[in-house]
């Protein structure tokens, strides 16, 4: 076949551009600093509550929901559950000693809803659970670490869920509104970010839509439970949550911040979508996506209703505001934090068949409630990015700029933290540990990651602090104790606390030094230069 000089160097071109972005990349990385991000930025590590604490009945402690789900035989892998974690009721102090040795300076956390209300309103405020993250918040503050503090995530008593039906009930929002008046009351003083509602999204979609989180509630061909409804009890539940984060956040609006002058926002799980194909019925599909996942929480609260798209397909079954619950619920929030882990395709299910044949597909995208699309990680057998330890995280670190980008354009560049970002490693069956220390694929992870975040905040995005998933390796929800995320290795056995490479590498990026990495033998060394 012959080719045309005009074809050659057309590629030709394509090609040198492709090396270009690709070493500007590399140069981007390697030259990374702390400096290229604003003053006054935060940057830190972020845990949850359930997946680290432990002490699941101590000093009056109530059932939470993921206490009674974590016991349900076959729910989470290796029959793992959160009853110890990773101690952190009684090792607090250490790990704040930890943060402190990293650099951090925020760290951003969750409180047990059923260690300060073990019944909920049903019974009364434990105060032995409200003296230990008033210490722990103190030992933060000690150390010159800035407290950033979720209300909940995922977890809460579990007599709400026997008593109301958990967030598919109205009276989860009174609930919730409670919780956080004890809570600002408490902590207030000291605590000056806060979020309500970790990853509301995300929580619909895996307890009401794929039934694999508490209450384990789902349809074909989602899910196989003993019941629900997939199609429309996630639009429930989320319409509720979104309604007790406006109701709490007026509550701190109105009486604790002209006081304490703090900022209160809500987390979403997002995901960036690209077309499957190169067409416009997939780059539809992948603007859905984004719509369907993400502005179903941030439109309401930032607009006042639900995206226009999501009306369109879900009609009916989609709960509507009333006048004053727009009024309650536009503006709400202060800021928007964003949990990205990674970049999928997206393609469209109205004009084209779709059916899952990997593991990074969720099935279900001939139903409205996914918005007539599926996501997945491959095209063709090649994977969108490098995959991880987890079927749906691949490493595209543009999806980062993209994301933010995004976000800045849809709500008018509403302040942003990127609240999580982290890289999946799984349990090692036939390495050493001392191999899973040396985790330079996350070391690359954040640092491309951040490189991505330090470009779109140079294109004018809101961004005001950086939070690795996370602190230390933990429960992570049904995946149990077999994916890894931490900058600090835990061990099963003696629950010690081992820093990774990547502990080492933030706490040269955060101190402005840089690491050189040599290995000799079995060991590996590190060499600091300023």
């Amino acid at each position: 076949m012959k080719i045309s000089s005009t074809n050659y160097f057309s590629c030709l071109f394509f090609l040198c551009l492709l090396l270009f972005k690709f070493v500007n990349s590399f140069e981007e990385q390697k030259n990374l600093k702390k400096s290229e991000f604003p003053d006054g930025f935060l940057f830190g590590t972020t845990t949850s509550a359930y997946q680290i604490e432990g002490a699941i009945l101590e000093d009056g402690k109530g059932l939470s929901n993921w206490d009674v789900f974590s016991h349900t035989k076959g729910r989470i892998n290796n029959g793992d559950t959160g009853d110890v974690a990773d101690d952190h009721y009684h090792r607090f102090q250490e790990d704040v000693e930890l943060m402190h040795s990293v650099g951090l300076n925020s760290y951003r956390f969750s409180i047990s809803w059923s260690r300060v209300l073990p019944r909920g309103s049903f019974g009364k405020v434990n105060f032995a659970g409200v003296t230990f993250y008033n210490e722990l918040i103190d030992s933060l503050l000690l150390r010159g670490i800035t407290p950033f503090v979720t209300l909940n995530h995922h977890d809460h008593p579990h007599e709400l869920e026997e008593k109301h039906g958990g967030w598919l009930n109205p009276m989860m929002q009174e609930e919730f509104s409670y919780f956080a008046k004890i809570c600002f009351e408490s902590f207030g003083d000291r605590v000056k970010y806060w979020t309500t509602i970790n990853e509301p999204n995300m929580f619909a979609e895996m307890a009401y839509v794929r039934g694999v989180y508490p209450p384990a509630r789902c349809s074909p061909p989602f899910g196989n439970c003993s019941a629900g409804n997939s199609d429309t009890e996630p639009l429930v539940a989320m319409h509720n949550m979104l309604l007790a984060h406006a109701k709490a956040a007026k509550l701190y609006r109105e009486h604790f911040q002209p006081k304490h002058g703090g900022l209160i926002g809500i987390v979403v799980h997002s995901f960036m979508y690209k077309p499957l194909r190169n067409n416009d019925f997939d780059r539809d599909a992948a603007h859905r996506a984004v719509l369907f996942t993400a502005a179903w929480v941030f439109d309401p609260l930032v607009h006042g209703d639900y995206p226009p798209e999501m009306r369109k397909y879900l009609a009916d079954a989609l709960p509507s505001f009333t006048s004053d619950e727009r009024k309650l619920i536009k503006d709400s929030i202060d800021f928007m934090g964003i949990n990205h882990y990674g970049t999928l395709y997206a393609k469209d299910c109205i004009y084209s068949s779709c059916v899952c044949s990997n593991s990074s597909c969720i099935a279900g995208g001939d139903h409205p409630i996914h918005g007539y699309l599926i996501t997945l990680g491959e095209k063709d057998g090649v994977s969108i990015g490098e995959p991880t330890g987890m079927s749906r995280f691949f490493v595209v670190p543009n999806g980062m700029e993209e994301i933010v980008d995004y976000m800045k354009k849809r709500y008018h560049n509403k302040p942003m933290f990127v609240t999580e970002n982290g890289y999946a490693s799984l349990n090692p069956t036939t390495a050493q540990a001392d191999e899973l220390q040396h985790d330079t694929k996350r070391v690359e992870f954040h640092k491309s990651y951040l490189a991505s975040l330090a470009r779109a905040i140079r294109k004018g995005a809101d961004v005001r602090g950086y939070f690795i998933w996370s602190l230390m390796d933990n429960f992570e929800w049904n995946s149990g104790y077999e994916l890894k995320f931490g900058l600090y290795y835990v061990d099963r056995d003696t629950l010690d606390r081992v820093p990774k490479l990547s502990a080492k590498w933030y706490t040269d990026f955060l101190t402005n030094k840089s690491l050189n990495a040599e290995k000799k033998g079995n060991f590996v060394t590190f060499k600091y230069t300023t």
